[in-house]
């Protein structure tokens, strides 16, 4: 999974890896150079006290040792900038398919997850391939250079390689293998904490009406803990690893100055080939080193790499279609046909069989029980979820063969929870149009009801919003969002329960100003109070999924059982009347 991400997304640096690779391989061949000129320094110009031969092979050392600093600072100026760019790339593309994802997606991954695979799992792979273009690239030309390299000085000490190599990376293996489950763990544990953290932060003011803080703080301690746990015992094979490595490489060292000694005794080597020697013997464990540093990273960015193609290879269950069709007029006609709605793995469908239409000009207003599919049914006109069953039309065109992009310009949706982003007032209503003009911001909040709010802010339009909202009450929230919705002068409005967090008066001045401007607009509400739709031109009432009456309030009131019980939950005989 790990080499199949790393190829799409390094293929447009082919340029910069053939550098990476290039100076590397120039580095190590000067630095496997190196030793066997001080070899000759040792052999042909101390022991023979030839000055003129030491300054000048030292000159060459002083040449290759610049020429190797070189090639090395440009191998990790080039590895560097590719593996940032890898991960700004990675980033990108996760972000993109994450807001191709309806919300069927999201809500599989769980919005931590999601976090944590867009942050920590693709630092995780950006990490292994810097550490692949500044070291792994170097440690098998340096391995294989050092064999031949220390071929060349002694064949009888070289083969002490044949046990040191294999038993080193014995070792390695060993350990490593033990690590790729714990690393499985830490990035799920990490979710965890994610999760619990966004829950904690999101609901703090229930968790401090309910007095929970320590039971909270307990939960977090545990799930910290865990991942303190699985860490630790990553760390205790890492503190194995590398103690390890340094034992390996020491006893080899005392084993070939052992037999290099008894072989200068004997009168078969001569002391600059035994430095040579050991100097070979050190860069050939030093590039096993640094393929260790890759072996501790590997299984964690295989991992990540798993969890990152997971997002990736996830086909959106709402997709635009290969040929999109045009809508020749944009009228926000509005028709469901038999839909039907099941939810992933759910035994009963939420929606089933509900017909309606919604005219340009007209309320069509929604009601009924909580759980009856109110949102539901409203979140597939936008195509937020793709119906199961039946159609849903818009201008006559069944959504699904439309662009989800050039459907919802068409569709100013207000959802029963009203998100703002941090910025300002203003940036936030130019999301429903963004060259929207102060003008036609204010405009706006006087049909919202908002204008005077905003008036008195410090600086207006210009004023901070803070992210979510937080910094303004719900019913200012809920204005500001349908403002946005109106800036944007849609075809068709989509009021989720909007009006309930408003008041009665400011619930009648806005809906009298929202008759005024949506004469050519189709205003589709959800609402539980009866006030607020009891004068629409036609009122839906849902029941367990189903559509069990469609008329006006004065039809409903006689001919739906449903309908009545619910208005007189709120109203009396006489106020109803």
């Amino acid at each position: 999974m790990l080499i199949s991400l790393l190829r799409v997304h390094l293929r447009p640096y082919r340029q910069p890896i053939v550098l990476i690779v290039l100076f590397q391989l120039i580095s190590t061949i000067a630095s496997l150079y190196l030793p066997g000129l001080n070899a000759l320094i040792i052999d042909q110009g101390v022991v023979t006290g030839d000055t003129a031969y030491i300054v000048r092979t030292g000159a060459v050392m002083l040449a290759v040792t610049v020429l190797q600093i070189v090639a090395s600072v440009a191998a990790v100026y080039f590895g560097a900038r590719t593996a940032m760019a890898l991960g700004r790339d990675l980033r990108e593309s996760v972000f993109v398919t994450v807001e191709s994802f309806a919300a069927q997606e999201v809500g599989r991954f769980g919005a931590p997850s999601l976090i944590t695979r867009s942050t920590n799992d693709i630092q995780q792979v950006q990490m292994m391939v810097l550490l692949t273009f500044t070291m792994m690239i170097a440690a098998p030309i340096m391995c294989f250079g050092g064999i031949i390299m220390a071929l060349r000085q002694d064949v009888v000490l070289s083969s002490m390689l044949l046990l040191i190599v294999p038993v080193l990376l014995l070792c390695i293996i060993l350990i490593v293998s033990q690590m790729r489950p714990l690393f499985r763990s830490m990035q799920k544990k990490i979710d965890l904490i994610n999760r619990i953290l966004r829950e904690q932060i999101g609901g703090v003011r229930v968790i401090r009406a309910f007095v929970k803080d320590t039971h909270e703080r307990h939960r977090f301690d545990g799930a910290s803990t865990d991942l303190m746990d699985v860490s630790v015992r990553v760390g205790k094979l890492m503190a194995l690893m590398f103690p390890t490595v340094m034992l390996i490489m020491n006893v080899s060292s005392v084993a070939v100055m052992w037999v290099g000694g008894h072989r200068i005794a004997s009168g078969e080597m001569q002391i600059g080939t035994l430095t040579a020697f050991l100097s070979y013997l050190m860069q050939i464990l030093m590039a096993v080193m640094m393929a260790t540093f890759m072996f501790v990273m590997l299984p964690r960015a295989e991992v990540s790499a798993e969890r990152i193609s997971e997002v990736l290879d996830t086909v959106p269950s709402v997709r635009a279609p290969q040929v999109p069709l045009l809508r020749v007029l944009r009228t926000g006609l509005v028709e469901l046909c038999e839909a039907s709605f099941t939810y992933p793995g759910a035994q009963e469908a939420v929606l089933h069989g509900v017909s309606l239409v919604a005219r340009p000009g007209e309320t069509t207003a929604i009601v009924g029980s909580t759980g009856s599919g109110k949102t539901t049914l409203l979140n597939l006109i936008p195509r937020l979820v793709d119906v199961t069953g039946g159609m849903v039309l818009v201008d006559d065109l069944d959504v699904r063969s439309l662009d989800p992009g050039d459907l919802r310009t068409s569709i100013g949706l207000v959802p029963q929870r009203p998100y703002l982003f941090g910025g300002t007032v203003a940036t936030n209503l130019r999301y429903g149009k963004a060259d929207a003009t102060d003008d036609e911001l204010w405009a706006a909040l006087d049909i919202a009801q908002a204008r005077d709010f905003v008036a008195a802010m410090p600086d207006g339009l210009d004023s901070v919003i803070a992210q979510g909202g937080t910094n303004v009450s719900g019913g200012q929230r809920q204005r500001l969002a349908i403002a946005r919705a109106v800036v944007k002068a849609p075809d068709i409005y989509l009021f989720d329960d909007v009006f309930s967090a408003l008041d009665y008066d400011t619930d009648a001045r806005l809906r009298a100003a929202l008759s005024a401007i949506t004469t050519r607009s189709a205003v589709i509400i959800v609402a539980q109070r009866i006030s607020t739709i009891r004068r629409a031109e036609r009122i839906v009432v849902l029941d367990q999924g189903a559509v069990v009456g469609t008329g006006t309030h004065t039809s409903l009131m006689s001919s739906c059982e449903t309908y009545r019980q619910i208005v007189l939950s709120q109203l009396s005989e006489e106020e109803a009347a």
